[in-house]
Parts: structure tokens; sequence; C-alpha cells
């Protein structure tokens, strides 16, 4: 072999020693076997890479959301008001309700005690709301984060052991004074800006002397000395360990724990706080075991009948009034007194498990007193406004309303007898039927078979758009059943009815507000008066009003006399499970209904018992400085409903023009005497001679001529039976 042949064999041996050289060192170092290939440390490289940049990422990214939030806080900071605007400020609207005569009747809205600052603060106040609230309070900087990680591990876990929620004290401070409580995330993290706002700008006692002075207690209570005058009748510097607790216990659910609504809920919530308390080393395990349940509540004799009236006409602001959250003035029409009288009406003479309401109404639909029951604490209930009711005989009105205006008259003859309308037979109440009698007396006894006949003959249709006519507007069924009250009916609006034929046939509507004011005493709503048409014409108005003052006279009504004119109807329903008596005199129209909220009957109820003596009882008052009004009934009827031969109520003779003997026109009152100026008695004739001679009428007339008689009307009988056409 050459020399340069060998050298290249021995180059290329030591190329091969080389690469096993590095093979072996490679497969040394490689995975357990001696495999792996040369990639094998690749991943443990690029987990390492990837590690670093998410920590040099993370780390810049919160360091730039550190700074991010440095900034929002401190532009919240800088823009929060000063302490003494922050003290200044009322949440929510305060609205005072003033009676007719400017009395203030009630104050809804927030109720502000005295302000308390953190010295005057009783220290077992504070300890209390601390314990309960947000125990850490002293020592973070306005947001908790044991509570926020807990909060976080809740939400992934779905885990409810924590005892508070997630937002501290200084939280709370900034929702209350600058947030809504929507659940939102961006909400929440509003409100974490505030906090650390807060917490920049103020020290720990000038955030906990506003949380104190502004957190709402319920009842309308902002603050521990509103919420202490509340509940416990003395101001905030003089609450006991236990008062602390309950009040303490109250910022978690106000309507849930208040001691007004549920003793025993307040209570035992009381005790939790004394518990935590000790827990966390402000009170003694004696302390702790006090008695919660002995410590004196507040009597809540504010709460009166008068209640019943503000929460009906309250929510009608929403309509008449553009939204303000200013304090306003609600001028009323509520007379105190007359509401201090219907109070005490319902409450004597209302049956034993029964309710009682009462509404009344002065001649232009003005409340002036209005009861829904016979205890608003125990029930705030309004039956005189929500409760729909069998109005009973009540209803009658509407029937003896259409019939009047049909043509029929308060002397007109009816017939009391069995009837059947399509299956249905109505009895009077006494089982028995009369006959004959005039349509007063079947209003004035409450017959049940003539309003029968009467609804048949004018139709179930006609009688329910009378209704309508004078503001009814529950619904009315047209069966015929319906002329005894069978549809349900509110008491307000039955009152409102029997206001309108009190004003003469024009109906009213029922109103409680007369004007609104706002803080600087601007008028906000004034209300104009209505004027309304009559219903009906003016012979009805004074028919039914005859047919009404007949049934407290003589009928059934006779319990609601008090001295004077009072028209007015009872209503019973069947089973004795309502009772009504509504009414009007000297203006001033009432109506009472009494019963069962179950409508379980209620023994010896009848209209003209209970209902009829409550009417009474307040009416004597509602009208004692009134003057006495009789009512007009003399009855005008219209040209069409008079009879063709009644010429008589024409007019005297002396009121014509007439044609003498010679043909000469005669004007009235200018007529020549006769020849023979005296009259068969001797005495002078004030009669002209007669138009026609007395044979020449007696053979025209085919008989002899009556001397001065007027020809019976023949009585009015209802249709008993059948259905007859409602008028056109």
């Amino acid at each position: 072999m050459s020399k340069r042949g060998e050298q290249l064999q021995n180059k290329g041996a030591r190329g091969k020693r080389r690469a096993t050289a590095e093979r072996s060192a490679s497969a040394s170092s490689g995975a357990p076997g001696g495999g792996g290939g040369g990639d094998a440390g690749t991943p443990p490289a690029r987990w390492r890479l990837w590690l670093k940049r998410v920590l040099v990422w993370g780390g810049a990214l919160a360091a730039l959301g550190l700074v991010f939030l440095a900034f929002a806080v401190g532009f919240a900071a800088s823009s929060l008001p000063d302490y003494a605007t922050l003290k200044a400020a009322q949440p929510g609207q305060t609205i005072v309700v003033r009676a007719r005569d400017g009395r203030e009747l009630v104050e809804i809205g927030p109720s502000f005690g005295e302000w308390m600052s953190y010295s005057e603060i009783p220290e077992n106040m504070t300890n209390a709301m601390v314990a309960v609230e947000d125990k850490r309070f002293r020592s973070h900087w306005g947001v908790d984060p044991v509570r926020l990680t807990g909060a976080l591990i809740e939400g992934i876990t779905g885990s409810r052991a924590r005892l508070g929620g997630t937002s501290t004290i200084t939280q709370q401070l900034a929702r209350n004074l600058f947030l809504n409580n929507n659940r939102s995330l961006d909400r929440k993290a509003r409100e974490a800006v505030l906090a650390l706002a807060l917490e920049w700008k103020f020290s720990k006692e000038q955030i906990l002397e506003l949380y104190l002075n502004k957190v709402y207690f319920g009842g309308g209570a902002y603050g521990i000395d509103s919420a202490s005058r509340k509940f416990f009748s003395h101001p905030a510097n003089e609450l006991s360990v236990e008062e602390a607790a309950i009040i303490a216990g109250l910022v978690k659910a106000p309507s849930q724990y208040s001691p007004t609504a549920d003793v025993q809920a307040a209570v035992d919530r009381a005790q939790v706080v004394l518990g935590l308390m000790q827990e966390q080393g402000y009170i003694t395990a004696d302390q702790a075991q006090v008695d919660v349940s002995a410590v004196q509540l507040k009597e809540q004799a504010g709460q009166n009948s008068v209640r019943y009236f503000t929460d009906w006409v309250l929510p009608q602001l929403d309509i008449i009034l553009p939204e303000t959250y200013e304090p306003i003035e609600v001028w009323t029409t509520l007379d105190v007194g007359m509401q201090r009288a219907a109070t005490a009406a319902i409450e004597a003479n209302t049956p034993k498990g029964a309710q009682g309401a009462l509404v009344s109404l002065d001649r232009d639909g003005a409340i002036l007193a209005m009861v829904g029951g016979t205890d608003y604490v125990a029930s705030n209930y309004n039956r005189a406004t929500a409760a729909m009711r069998q109005p009973g005989s009540a209803w009658k009105l509407f029937v003896y309303l259409a019939a009047l205006e049909a043509g029929y008259t308060p002397e007109d003859t009816v017939v009391d007898t069995p009837v059947t309308i399509d299956g249905w037979s109505p009895k009077n109440s006494n089982g028995r039927n009369v006959g004959e009698t005039d349509l007063r007396t079947a209003f004035a006894y409450s017959i049940n078979t003539v309003a029968a006949q009467l609804g048949n003959e004018v139709g179930f249709g006609t009688v329910a758009s009378m209704a309508r006519r004078f503001g009814v507007n529950s619904k009315i069924d047209t069966f015929p059943s319906m002329v005894l009250g069978s549809s349900e009916m509110r008491v307000i609006e039955m009152t409102q009815a029997f206001a309108g034929i009190a004003a003469k046939g024009a109906p009213v509507e029922p109103y409680g507000i007369t004007k609104v004011t706002g803080a600087s005493g601007e008028v906000l709503y004034r209300r104009e008066e209505v004027r309304q048409s009559p219903a009906v014409p003016d012979h009805v108005v004074k028919g039914i009003t005859d047919l009404l003052q007949a049934a407290v006279q003589t009928g059934t009504g006779r319990a609601a006399d008090i001295g004077r004119p009072v028209a007015g109807k009872t209503g019973t329903t069947s089973s004795n499970k309502d009772g009504w008596f509504i009414g009007f005199s000297s203006g001033v129209t009432t109506g009472v209904w009494m019963g069962r909220d179950d409508a379980k009957a209620v023994p010896g109820l009848q209209g003209g018992r209970a209902p009829a003596q409550a009417f009474a009882a307040f009416m004597r008052f509602a009208v004692k400085d009134r003057p006495v009004e009789q009512f007009d009934v003399t009855l005008e009827l219209p040209e069409w409903q008079r009879e063709p031969d009644e010429e008589s109520l024409l007019g005297s003779p002396d009121d014509y023009y007439y044609i003498d003997e010679q043909g000469n026109m005669v004007e009235p009152g200018r007529r020549e005497p006769s020849n023979n100026p005296l009259g068969p008695d001797g005495q002078r004739s004030s009669e002209g001679p007669p138009a026609a001679s007395r044979d020449f009428l007696e053979e025209a007339t085919g008989g002899s001529l009556p001397q001065n008689q007027r020809p019976p009307r023949e009585p009015r009988r209802p249709t008993p039976q059948g259905n007859a056409k409602p008028p056109e």
C-alpha cells in the first residue's frame, strides 16, 4: 500500500473511534437503559423556559396592575368629597304626608337621628358592629384579603362555609355612599377601589363614625341613633350591650331581623352577635349570657289606621309627579278627626273574628276617612280598596236607577210574587210575599223578587251599564242573580257610586292628594277640579234619593238614622258572609263593609245591624259641623212620561189664548166678563165663557162629562217571567 493510502486509512479509523466515544458519552448521560437518543434533554429545558416567561410576564402584569390600581385609588381618593360633605349627605327621599288642615300625618322614608361622633358612640356598639360585620376591620386597607380569597374558593368549590359576606365595613360604606346594590363584577371592582380610597383619605375612626351614622337598620331608620330611638325609645349613647347586639344584627337583613316584625328572630340574631363578641375578646362569657329577650322594645303606636290611607295614596305620586329625589310634602284630603271617628266606629262595632272597612267621601270625591281593617299592625291589607266582596242588596241601587230611568216612579204599584227567571228563583229574606205594593216600599224593605222582576224587565245589561256610569270598574256578571249583588266589588267603588247620587247624579272620582310641594316650597303638583255631567236625568236622581231615604226612615236601614236626613241602603249576602251599609247625609257619603277575610259566615251579621250602626256612629261626628240638608225628592216628570189626559197639569185656562163666541182671539188675562157676571151661587165668577157648550162636549165624547175628575193611572206591574229586550 502506498504511503498516502495508509494516511487515509488511519484518518478514517480515528474518525470512527471519535464517533464511538461520543455515542458512548451520550448513552451514558441519556435515558435509563442506555437509549433516549440525542433529543432527550430538550423538554426539561423548554418547560423551564416557559415557566420563566410566565413568571416574568406575570410579574410585569401584576406590577402594571398595581400601578394602575394605585393610580385608580389615588384618583378616586382625590375625587372623594371631604368629610363634612359626606357627613351632611342623606340617602333616600323623605316624604311628609299632611292632613287637609296641614297637620303632619306621617313621615315616610329615611329617618335620621342625632349625629354621633366617634367618641360619643358606646364602645359596645362599635365592638358589636366590628365583630359581626368585619373582624379584621382595624388591620386591613379597605379590602380583606382573607375574605376575598375565601370568596374565590367558594366560587370555585361551591362551598358555603364562610359565615360573613365578602364586603368589609369600608366596602359597605362605599356602596352606601356612592353605588347601588347590583351584584355585578363591575360594581364589586368599583366598590373595592372606593374602599381603598376611603382608607387612604380617612382614618379608621372616621370611617366607622360615618358607617354607624349612615347604615340602614330597617323601618326607615338610618344610623344608630335613629335605630335606637325607633326600637328602644332612647338615644344611641345609652345603648346597653344587648341592645347594641340587636342593632348590629340588623345590618345583614333589616326586615328579617327587625324586632318590630319578628322579636324572636331579632333575639336569635343578637345571640349570634354576642357570641362573636365573646369569641373576639370584646366581652366576657358572663356578658355574652345576658337575656336579650328581656329588652324593652318601643310600643309602635304610630302604626295606626292612617297608614291604610297613606299606603293607598302614596303610590299615586309615581303617576302625578316627574321623577324626583328631593324631599317633598304631600297635602291630602284626610280629616284627622273623622279618621279617628272612623277607626273607633269600626273597632267598636265589628263582630268578633270579623274585619271591617270604611270609606268616607266629600261631595266632590275627596276622601275624608279610610279604614282598611280593625288593626293595621296586625294586618296592613286594605279591605277598603283591595278586597273584592259581594255587595248584596246594596247593588239594588243600580237596578232601581235603571227602572226609574225606564219610566217607573216611587209610587208605582209592583207585585211581590214568586218568580222564576231562566231557572233562577229568588227568595225574600223572610220567606214571604206581600203581593201588591209600591216601588218605594219594595226598595225600603229590600224585596228580592221585585228587584229580580225589575232587572229582568229593564235588562241585566242595562243594570250593568248603569253601574258603569257611576264609576264601577270591577267585572259585572249579567246573569239574573246579578240584580241581588252577586258580582264582587270594592268598598271604595260602591261608595263612589252612592256619592254620585249625593252629587245630584254627577259621577265623582275618589282622590286623596290636593297638592305636592318640594323642599323649597314650590308646588310640584296641584289637583285641578274635575266637573262631570250628570249620568242620569234629574227626576231619576230625585226618585232614587226618595227610595234611599225611605230605606233609612222605615226600611232595613233604620239603625243608620242620625237625627237628620239620611239616604242609604243595606246589603247582606247569603249565609251572613258580608254586611254593608252605604249612605249619605249633608254632602258626606260613607260606605261600611264587615265580614271575614276567609269569607266564612259571621253569625248575626246583617247590613242593617253592625254596619249601619258603625255608619251612624261615624256620621254623627262627620256631619256635626255641617248644616242640615233636606233631600229634594219632588218629582217633575219629563214630558214623555206624563199621561196624555192630564191636561190640568198644563196650567189654568187664563194662561192661554182663546176664541170668544164671536170668533175674536182674546189674550191671556184679558177676558171680558160674560153677560151674567154672577155664578150660580150668586158670587162673581172668575171663569170666562166655555170654549164649547156642555151639550156639545157630551155628544162628542159619547157620555156624560165627569165633574173635575182625573182618570186614575194604571198601576205599573213588572213582567214576572221571561226576558224582556232591554230598551235601546
